[in-house]
């Protein structure tokens, strides 16, 4: 089971409908109204709030923020021990993409959303990153890649990136990533 998934569903089970309904008022802002009348549990909410990349494993401020404003202190210290465990257990595993990445960002320029949507990345989320990063091409790659690795999680492949490269007729930089 994804520890993350997890942590989202301990947290929901642990909302009283008051506290529920604090959390989809203080989301109004992020969320159509209309959407928020369907929501009938905590996970229902954070699946809304992952979909639109307020939340995700990596990035719990938001959700922290809500615990925070109904006084959920206990849930909020939940969250900072998933955090901690989080980091230790990033830290211990070599990413085996590392060398690929950034073979891949050194080489491939304004050519990058082309590649993501070789990789079947949403435009989306594209769009978010370019947005983020306006001005800084190198780091639109990078974390267009770490997003495509979290989306696509164990499945994420040197293979497949290899073959999109290819795909996008960028076969000098498939050639340096297989070497």
């Amino acid at each position: 089971v994804n520890p993350f998934l997890s942590l989202l569903h301990s947290i929901s089970s642990r909302l009283s409908e008051t506290e529920l309904s604090a959390m989809k008022f203080l989301c109004r802002d992020k969320i159509r109204k209309r959407k928020l009348e369907t929501v009938k549990s905590g996970w229902e909410l954070f699946s809304i709030l992952m979909e639109q990349q307020e939340i995700a494993s990596d990035n719990l401020e938001f959700l922290r923020k809500l615990l925070q404003h109904i006084d959920r202190d206990d849930l909020v210290a939940e969250l900072v021990r998933f955090e901690e465990e989080e980091t230790h257990a990033a830290d211990d595993q070599p990413d085996v993409h590392e060398k690929p990445i950034a073979v891949i960002c050194d080489n491939v320029g304004k050519e990058w959303k082309k590649l993501m949507r070789e990789l079947g990345m949403p435009e989306v989320k594209l769009d978010r990153i370019e947005a983020a990063h306006r001005f800084n091409l190198y780091e639109q790659l990078v974390q267009a890649l770490r997003e495509w690795q979290k989306w696509k999680g164990k499945d994420a492949k040197v293979a497949d990136l290899i073959r999109a490269l290819r795909g996008c007729n960028l076969n000098l930089v498939a050639d340096m990533v297989e070497e």
